[in-house]
């Protein structure tokens, strides 16, 4: 009996424990009642040109500061405040199970969201002190964007304002990869959402390396694109509070838009320890859902795709998964086709993803030299700083149209697959308004009943091997890619598959040396 009676403790006393755990979560309101806004006194005047370059209202609901009344009872029965949004009427809070109850009850109270997640900085480090093998492959990453093209045009982001999300800038105050961006005054606001400041110049290396891919120098030689740009810098990820990452982004892209951002880069995701592969649908997760609003409010959202290639979760991380960010996957620089690490597409419904790609193994910036480094992570900021760069070609465009624009620019367009996405984006396409085939004969496609033959008619010797990469899908009657694959082509007979019955009805697409053959499996 006696031991009866101690579980029986221990079991209330667990039970007590939970009661008392403290949850995360979004208090969301059901109105904005008696709330006044004006747009020309929040708004930073670029954010105003941006919206009205766009067709978006200034004055929306979803700009309006939150009802202070409902602020205050909130802040009254939860244990904290923690941020919140103007975007979705919602406050962060921390709160008792107890608490939670009483808050949902309230009559102006929609729901409360619970939270809880963790972060990936899509980056595994690697480092060398050969100058010479940094100064090959600076060259390479810049220039396998076209970046020469960009450079002798006069074309370097100028005038094109940037926010990077990360956890952390250090040194970037007195690194001389970017003296010349301090020396111009080009760090236009910095806002540390993690402990509430202005100071972001510690913490976490990442947002260094990262920014240093966007618009970093080395020797007198561009590390990113888009040397001339200005930058928004939010430090939004902090190791030890997972709760509050999702939430730092959301605030941080508010705090973008009001300040005039044109492109935010996101070097980021949210995957395995909160969600499932299946929630990847570019609905599900509010940070998801902060990137789609972003980009409804006129901003580029260029997002890592994430490095989850080799491991069990295999596919994309939030917010990549929207169809509005730019999603951005990796590709190796000696073999010029996708790196392992770099997270495959589609979306858990079955939409494209990544949409570009990029070198995911770079020189950049640490605290205080250059290093190798690789990672989705940094990928991104090379098409974020191309994006700039196209955006400075295009003064013109809308987010949409440019979005639109680097997906057709891409290597492989408008071939696509699930690794590559549309390939590497191309300055020529944004200085020639077109891009031209290599040859309009490079290969053959042959359907013959239930064969596939192709045969190449030019194949590059063997130092240019990277040119003889053949890409082909089969692509179903809604959309999605049944099979996919990248063949090196030796010979004239480059590629045979002897029974394709099970294709029937699909479309075949192949890319080579620039040029791309449809067909349709009959």
């Amino acid at each position: 009996m006696k031991t009866k009676i101690i579980t029986l403790v221990l079991a209330l006393g667990f039970f007590s424990s939970l009661m008392s755990q403290n949850q995360y979560g979004w208090v969301e309101f059901t109105d904005k009642k008696d709330c006044s806004f004006d747009p020309f006194t929040y708004f930073d005047a670029r954010a105003i040109e941006r919206r009205v370059l766009g067709g978006i209202p200034l004055s929306d609901s979803t700009d309006f500061p939150l009802n202070s009344n409902y602020v205050s009872r909130i802040g009254l029965l939860a244990d904290s405040v923690m941020g919140y949004s103007r975007w979705f009427n919602a406050l962060f809070v921390s709160a008792t199970p107890t608490q939670v109850a009483e808050i949902t009850q309230l009559p102006f109270v929609k729901a409360f969201v619970p939270w809880t997640t963790s972060t990936y900085m899509a980056e595994s480090k690697s480092s060398s002190s050969d100058d010479n093998i940094y100064a090959d492959l600076q060259f390479k990453q810049v220039n396998s964007l076209g970046g020469f093209a960009f450079d002798s045009a006069g074309i370097h982001g100028k005038g094109i304002r940037i926010a990077v999300f990360d956890g952390g800038f250090p040194s970037v105050d007195k690194h001389s990869a970017f003296k010349h961006i301090r020396d111009n005054n080009r760090i236009i606001k910095t806002w540390d959402f993690t402990s509430n400041k202005e100071y972001v110049y510690s913490y976490q290396m990442h947002g260094t390396s990262v920014l240093s891919c966007i618009a970093g120098m080395y020797e007198g030689k561009p590390v990113g694109l888009a040397t001339e740009a200005e930058f928004l810098l939010a430090r939004t990820e902090v190791v030890p509070e997972p709760f509050s990452e999702e939430k730092n982004w959301a605030m941080a892209a508010e705090w973008a838009d009001k300040n005039g951002a044109q492109i935010i880069n996101s070097s980021l995701g949210y995957t395995a320890d909160r969600y499932f592969p299946s929630q990847m649908d570019g609905k599900f997760t509010y940070v998801t859902r902060a990137a789609q609003m972003a980009f409804r409010k006129g901003m580029l959202v260029v997002n890592a795709a994430g490095n989850e290639g080799t491991d069990q979760w295999k596919i994309i991380g939030a917010p990549a998964d929207a169809d509005s960010v730019l999603s951005i996957g990796g590709i190796d620089p000696e073999s010029g086709y996708h790196t392992g690490f770099s997270s495959y597409g589609p979306t858990a419904d079955k939409r494209m993803k990544p949409n570009v790609c990029a070198y995911g193994h770079v020189v950049a910036a640490d605290k205080s030299a250059m290093h190798f480094t690789q990672g989705t992570s940094f990928a991104s900021p090379l098409v974020a700083g191309f994006a700039a760069c196209a955006l400075q070609t295009k003064p013109g465009f809308t987010n949409k149209q440019l979005f639109e624009a680097i997906q057709k620019s891409a290597s492989l367009y408008p071939y696509f697959d699930y690794a590559h996405g549309y390939g590497v984006p191309q300055a020529s396409w944004f200085l020639n308004e077109k891009k031209t085939p290599e040859t309009n004969n490079a290969f053959s496609v042959q359907i013959t009943g239930p064969e596939l033959h192709i045969k190449a008619t030019e194949i590059y010797p063997e130092a240019e091997a990277q040119k003889n990469y053949l890409y082909f899908h089969f692509q179903d009657n809604n959309g999605f890619i049944q099979r996919y694959g990248v063949i090196q082509v030796f010979q004239e007979n480059a590629f045979d598959l002897y029974d394709i019955s099970q294709y029937k009805g699909m479309t075949f697409r192949a890319h080579y040396h620039g040029q791309t053959i449809e067909m349709l499996v009959k």
